[in-house]
């Protein structure tokens, strides 16, 4: 793999060089490295940028996309390629539908980063080869850059494969145009309050699984405790983490804390949840209709009921709450009432900007969680 230019790419400049060549539309999942890429689309090209729940959907999309004559591009982080592995090699590989990539590279060799990006990271250009997609250093020359997307098109144009740009971190300069950003209501509280409400109102021996991002960093912060489980990384998969504990750790209270983002990624997760109804599962989804850890990016949950979803799914009961007290008698209902139900907890985005990365390495709070279940 190889690259060009040492100085930030301004995302204005990147995007027109990518229309000029015909590209368009954009999908993806957010990841820093490339937000002001999305910011940049969300503010003036709103038609041409659609959020997806999931990078393996955004790849199916795009393919839809290609079908139609078009000429789509994917922005994912590297941690998203395992949702998209299969539709590149079963989809687009095998109908032969080329699609352009911008693949952030978290956790590459020689650059600290978090401990869910270091397996990825190290892999992240073999992994795109083994698919039998080229990928390329995301040159920052613009002149350069030109030429690779050249490049790209015509190996696209041969190949009938997809082409990745591999963009590390620092990559994009940030954007300085008016992205309208999600305004919280005034009257909701923020995450960490809801948190609060949330641990004070369960059963002190609860096991409490806490989704990847801002949501267990607050946990650790504020209730750090060994019946908790901090998920770091793999985005959606903290309900079904919490489920199977709740299956098989008899006699044991257990919840999770969810956020809008994960759930969408992962919203059949839902389905199994519900058709083990019985199990004793409380389900906690902190909706503040934001990708906050990437950058506040909006998702969809707007216009998700997940109330109704839950319940469509066979949980037990649903409740839609905004209010501390409401929360707090939610979860006592909840817990002395037993099998699976949703608290859909409305909250206002932000949070602390000194928030700190967690302090337990991720297989230590593990182990620790796994004492706490054994006792």
């Amino acid at each position: 793999m190889s690259g060009t230019g040492t100085s930030a790419l301004d995302a204005r400049a990147l995007v027109a060089l990518l229309q000029d060549r015909g590209f368009g539309p954009f999908t993806g999942v957010p990841c820093s490295f490339l937000g002001p890429v999305i910011s940049h689309l969300e503010a003036e090209h709103p038609q041409q940028y659609v959020i997806a729940a999931n990078e393996g959907e955004a790849v199916a999309l795009a393919a839809g996309a290609r079908l139609a004559g078009r000429k789509p591009v994917v922005i994912l982080q590297n941690s998203g390629l395992g949702n998209s592995v299969n539709p590149l090699t079963s989809l687009c590989h095998t109908l032969r539908l080329p699609v352009l990539l911008l693949v952030t590279w978290r956790g590459r060799p020689g650059r600290p980063d978090e401990p869910q990006h270091e397996l990825m990271g190290r892999i992240t250009p073999e992994l795109l080869t083994a698919m039998g997609i080229r990928n390329e250093l995301l040159p920052t020359d613009p002149a350069a850059l030109g030429g690779m997307l050249d490049t790209a098109v015509e190996h696209m144009a041969v190949t009938g494969l997809p082409f990745a740009l591999v963009v590390p971190k620092g990559a994009i300069a940030p954007y300085a145009g008016g992205r309208s950003a999600r305004r919280g209501d005034a009257h909701l509280m923020k995450r960490a309050e809801a948190i609060a409400h949330v641990v004070g109102a369960m059963d002190p021996k609860t096991l409490l699984v806490a989704t990847t991002g801002k949501t267990a960093r607050e946990l650790e912060r504020d209730w750090d405790r060994p019946e908790n489980l901090y998920v770091v990384g793999s985005m959606g998969c903290a309900s079904s983490v919490a489920l199977g504990v709740a299956m098989h750790a008899e006699g044991r209270r257990v919840a999770v804390l969810d956020g809008d983002g994960a759930a969408l990624m992962r919203l059949e997760a839902m389905t199994t949840i519900g058709h083990q109804r019985d199990t004793d599962l409380c389900h906690v989804l902190l909706d503040n209709e934001a990708y906050e850890s990437t950058g506040s990016q909006p998702t969809v949950s707007a216009g998700v009921d997940f109330c109704a979803i839950a319940a469509a799914c066979g949980y037990r009961r649903t409740y839609d709450v905004s209010a501390g007290d409401a929360v707090r008698e939610a979860v006592r209902h909840a817990q002395e009432a037993g099998g699976t139900h949703l608290i859909r907890v409305r909250i206002a985005p932000g949070s602390d900007p000194g928030l700190g990365r967690p302090a337990f390495p991720p297989p230590a709070s593990a182990a620790r969680f796994m004492e706490a279940v054994a006792r």
